[in-house]
């Protein structure tokens, strides 16, 4: 009996001292809320007016569960989403009782399938294309989707390793993003491709200049088979990667070649190119010293450069050509950046692709020079639509990222990823995972293939890289569909 009087006592006085202090952490909080003269809804309503700050900041994560339609979240919405984790666990990837998916939008696109399909027994594998045939080392590859540029770094160290060794198994590249090649990207055993950013992270002199001898270390390794030097990209063209400090972390720092704990600011341009000459040298430098394929990538925007472009390759001969381009969209990517950059700048994805892929047809170099989309191309569809305005291949980030669990909580800029693909925190790590979301990318990367084919099956070809410009429409102002080829006319010598 006394032991019960005594614990009711505990509890009472524990009551009494949260009461209190709940009631002294008020106070404190009116009185700061009233003196302070930031914040005008705080001062009028002191204590009350935070809650509109937490309920904002809530709002980020519940939104996507509670409020929005599956069509509805930007930059990727529920359904985007779901297919591809869905695809990455390798389940059913159907959907029952209709699709969710409006068809009357300006932009939408329909692929047109014949009223005689391809059979499986008359489909082909997909075609291994040459990149780079005037190289030592030319490389020959058939997945049309690999993993775009992400950097350790950007992402952690089981990221890079899940990415690499998924990479592996499903046989497409990886690319190791402007951030350099770390251990882990090798540990992965997948082919690279490396990029050379402005910085040149990773190959660099203590000038930030290239250096030749760290190159040809690198070239040596069997696992990179290319390389890609970056112009910009589609979170931000005109400015350069921003790693913040707290994620610049001693090892980090080591593969850049830079002070640990400060921020990793890239410059805007590589200060060596400055006209489309300066380009094909760098190219040919690069080509020269690794003997492997080189091109760049960058986000479109003043169409004058492909005719300079071209001009200068035919000037100097069709060896000279980069052996890719990269083409990124203006929507974005996992890269931080300048919201006046990530909204307004650049070509978005449908109006570059045929402008690039026209223009090298145009000037007799679409063979040369293999074109590589990249830009929110997630779902087979929107690859397939990419492959119809001539890319031959496809690249992705954001998708591969959805594969081993990345739930777009919005932190990618910060070291706080919930899911532990881009923060350096060993707590938020530790729920990835490596061999098991190794094999979710592997089922994403093949999934998209074989659902591509599908699509191309559907449209009457026996093999992905075969669609064309016919085989899909676009809804127009007019709410009615026009196909590809007449929104976006391929020119005569095609």
């Amino acid at each position: 009996m006394a032991f019960i009087d005594w614990f009711s006592n505990l509890v009472l006085f524990l009551f009494v001292l949260t009461l209190m202090l709940a009631l002294v952490s008020i106070a404190v909080m009116y009185v700061t809320d009233v003196t302070q003269t930031k914040h005008a809804l705080r001062r009028n309503y002191p204590v009350v007016g935070r809650f509109r700050y937490l309920f904002e900041t809530l709002g980020e994560f519940f939104r996507q569960y509670f409020f929005a339609m599956d069509r509805e979240e930007m930059p990727f919405n529920r359904a985007e989403r779901s297919w591809v984790y869905r695809a990455a666990k390798n389940i059913d990837t159907t959907v029952p009782f209709g699709s969710t998916r409006s068809l009357n939008p300006t932009g939408s696109i329909m692929f047109v399938n014949t009223a005689f399909p391809t059979l499986d027994s008359e489909s082909t594998p997909l075609e291994a294309l040459t990149i780079g045939p005037y190289c030592q080392q030319p490389y020959s590859t058939a997945s049309i989707f690999n993993v775009s540029g992400m950097s350790y770094g950007a992402i952690s160290r089981p990221a890079v390793l899940a990415l690499s060794k998924g990479a592996k198994l499903a046989g497409c590249w990886m690319n190791t993003g402007e951030g350099g090649v770390s251990p882990y990207h090798l540990e992965g055993g997948a082919d690279l491709v490396v990029q050379i950013g402005t910085a040149k992270y990773g190959v660099r002199n203590e000038f930030g200049e290239l250096n030749e001898e760290k190159l040809i270390s690198i070239a040596v390794l069997p696992q990179v088979k290319m390389f890609e030097i970056k112009l910009s990209q589609g979170a931000k063209p005109g400015k350069g990667g921003m790693l913040p400090g707290e994620k610049v972390t001693t090892e980090v720092a080591s593969i850049r070649g830079i002070p640990a704990g400060q921020d990793s600011i890239s410059p805007n341009r590589h200060a060596e190119v400055s006209t489309v000459s300066d380009l094909l040298d760098m190219v040919e430098r690069i080509r020269s010293l690794t003997g492997k394929p080189t091109g760049f990538k960058l986000v479109l925007g003043d169409a004058e450069f492909l005719d300079e472009l071209c001009d200068e390759i035919h000037r100097r001969g069709i060896e000279a050509a980069p052996d890719f381009i990269t083409l990124d969209s203006a929507d974005g990517g996992t890269g931080a950046a300048p919201q006046s950059l990530m909204d307004y700048v650049g070509l978005p994805l449908k109006e570059s692709l045929p402008m690039l892929s026209n223009k090298l047809i145009e000037r007799d170099l679409k063979r040369r020079i293999r074109v590589i989309a990249s830009g929110k191309l997630v779902e087979p569809a929107t690859v397939a639509w990419a492959i119809c305005l001539g890319a031959d291949y496809v690249v992705s980030a954001r998708g591969f990222m959805f594969a081993i669990g990345c739930i777009q909580a919005m932190q990618c800029n910060k070291n706080t990823c919930p899911t532990g693909i881009t923060t350096h925190n060993p707590r938020l790590q530790k729920g990835l995972v490596v061999a098991d979301k190794a094999v979710r990318v592997k089922h994403y990367c093949e999934n998209i293939n074989w659902e591509v084919g599908v699509i191309a099956h559907s449209c009457g070809v026996n093999e992905p890289r075969r669609l064309r410009r016919k085989h899909a429409r676009v809804v127009t102002t007019a709410g009615l569909s026009v196909p590809l080829n007449e929104l976006h006319p391929e020119p005569l010598n095609a």
